[in-house]
């Protein structure tokens, strides 16, 4: 009996042999041969002659150690010059650059370098395919209809939203220093974030998220992204998104922060439907295009334009890619200002002698509500932004990928091993800009934090107009001091987004100032 028994066992393991192990010999096929063209290609690939790093991990490579300590790469750069090879993840090398003339070389030949597939693959895990996911005549048809959106009539027209908002913070933060006996010691990245995240919806898609309305209220958006990309378990939440980017295939496994990136994205989704669905109801409801004349967010005028008569079929974006650029204006007008925005406020608080200067600057002007031109008029307030972005660039890298045979040409060669010295200067630095800097590309200020070439960054005007007007309301209002001793901030990279941090707390990003109300009426 016991023998007859045993059948229905033996055969159940046989049933599950014949089915897992053909898919385990398939994936273990599939490993190999990812091992096999990595090792091909890092043996063969012409630049495996320059100098860098030693790899760290066959598996992690240098990705580990660059995340886990954002100053590497620039200690990188001074023991082995503007060139140089790292190994990324999965030890795939990668030559770091900082050429200038290697860089102009980059960005004027956009079809031999695109974005590589394991960027586009990332990008599209967090945001969904969009303008940041498509390369060479996609992009453009793209670019062309978002292009309306982002000109300089329509960011004047939303310069009101974000003067309104920053006065809205402003108010809070005054609250809060009254209750704590005139000087509040407040988290200025959560608010900042609240803030823009309150501007992309209003200003973006005249959606109100109300982020700023009641005390401790938040959205789930909001939250969503503070666990992705602020929060200790950020960087396994990224090493896995990057590994899945790599190998497609590990995205049948439950990786950590895949559920929460899944439903931050079918969030942005949602919402996006919604606002894509009532923006066409009032045009049909008005009869064609003349309804959204009075609009002023972005959503309005790239539907208006997209619906325009005089643009070809062809070159339109449909419903679903309307509502597939809605995600990268939320994570792209979310996170890179309010991240700009702390790091000014961090670095105001430790150069008082500036944070005066700009002050005496900013009350000069009499209103509080500026327009664009008057924000622009400020010279010094320009200064800060800039100096700003080129110390604290919110995004601090991007990826191309050569799609055919090419020669990069250098100002300096790579081998080179004698480094660069790196001077730090004041704001001052702006008002008499040498003439050398011309060979910078950028869309703006002669600096890449927005890049360069066709894949400049759309959004940059509303960005920077953004900033300067938080910038020109908070500095007015309040004094900024450190909170923490000298030395205890520091830089918190998630992916390719930087963000300030307390350093050695191991809690995210955050930036806590000492906020005190200035010796004026509010």
């Amino acid at each position: 009996m016991g023998t007859l028994s045993d059948h229905p066992v033996k055969e159940v393991q046989t049933m599950i042999s014949k089915i897992i192990l053909p898919i385990a010999g398939t994936l273990l096929c599939y490993l190999l041969l990812q091992v096999f063209q990595v090792i091909y290609r890092n043996l063969t690939w012409p630049l495996r002659h320059v100098v860098g790093p030693k790899n760290a991990s066959l598996i992690f490579g240098n990705f580990k150690d660059m995340a886990d300590d954002p100053h590497l790469t620039t200690k990188w750069r001074s023991e082995f010059g503007a060139n140089f090879v790292f190994s990324g993840l999965f030890s795939i090398s990668e030559l770091h650059t900082s050429d200038l003339k290697a860089i102009n070389h980059i960005v004027a030949r956009p079809e031999i370098y695109q974005k590589p597939p394991s960027l586009l693959n990332y990008t599209e895990l967090l945001i969904g395919k969009g303008v940041l996911t498509v390369e060479l005549d996609e992009h453009k048809r793209h670019r062309r209809a978002l292009n309306p959106a982002f000109g300089v009539a329509q960011i004047r027209a939303v310069t009101e939203i974000f003067v309104e908002k920053a006065v809205q913070l402003r108010e809070i933060w005054a609250r809060q220093a009254e209750q704590q006996n005139g000087a509040a010691s407040v988290d200025v990245l959560a608010w900042l974030r609240r803030m823009t995240l309150d501007v992309i919806g209003q200003a973006g898609f005249n959606y109100q998220f109300d982020a700023l309305e009641v005390k401790g209220k938040s959205t789930e958006l909001n939250e969503a992204f503070t666990k992705l990309f602020h929060s200790p378990q950020t960087n396994s939440y990224d090493l896995f998104r990057v590994s899945q980017a790599i190998m497609p295939v590990l995205s049948l496994l439950p990786g950590p922060g895949r559920n929460l990136g899944r439903a931050a994205r079918n969030q942005m989704y949602t919402i996006g439907k919604q606002i894509v669905s009532k923006s066409k109801a009032d045009v049909k409801a008005a009869e064609g295009e003349k309804s959204l004349s009075g609009k002023r967010d972005l959503l309005s005028v790239l539907l208006k334009a997209n619906l325009s008569t005089t643009i070809p079929e062809t070159q339109r974006l449909n419903d679903t890619e309307v509502v597939s650029e809605i995600p990268a204006f939320f994570f792209a007008g979310h996170e890179t200002t309010s991240s700009a925005t702390a790091w000014a406020l961090y670095a105001l608080s430790v150069n008082t002698v500036a944070q005066t200067k700009l002050r005496e600057e900013l009350l000069t002007m009499s209103t509080d509500n500026p327009t664009m031109d008057e924000l622009h008029s400020l010279p010094y307030l320009e200064h800060v932004v800039r100096e700003t972005m080129r110390l604290h660039a919110p995004v601090v890298a991007t990826q191309r990928m050569a799609m055919k045979d090419d020669v990069l040409p250098l100002s300096k060669p790579y081998i080179d091993r004698e480094g660069r010295a790196h001077d730090s200067l004041p704001p001052e630095r702006w008002e008499n800009i040498p003439a050398s800097v011309s060979n910078i590309p950028g869309v703006w200020a002669n600096l890449l934090t927005f890049f360069a070439g066709p894949h400049n960054c759309i959004g940059f005007r509303f960005s920077l107009v953004e900033m300067k007007a938080l910038l020109f309301t908070l500095i007015r209002a309040f004094e900024f001091e450190q909170a923490v001793p000298k030395g205890g901030i520091g830089p918190f990279t998630a992916g390719l987004i930087q963000s300030p941090t307390v350093l050695g707390k191991g809690k995210g990003s955050g930036l806590p100032l000492i906020v005190k109300p200035h010796n004026m009426k509010l």
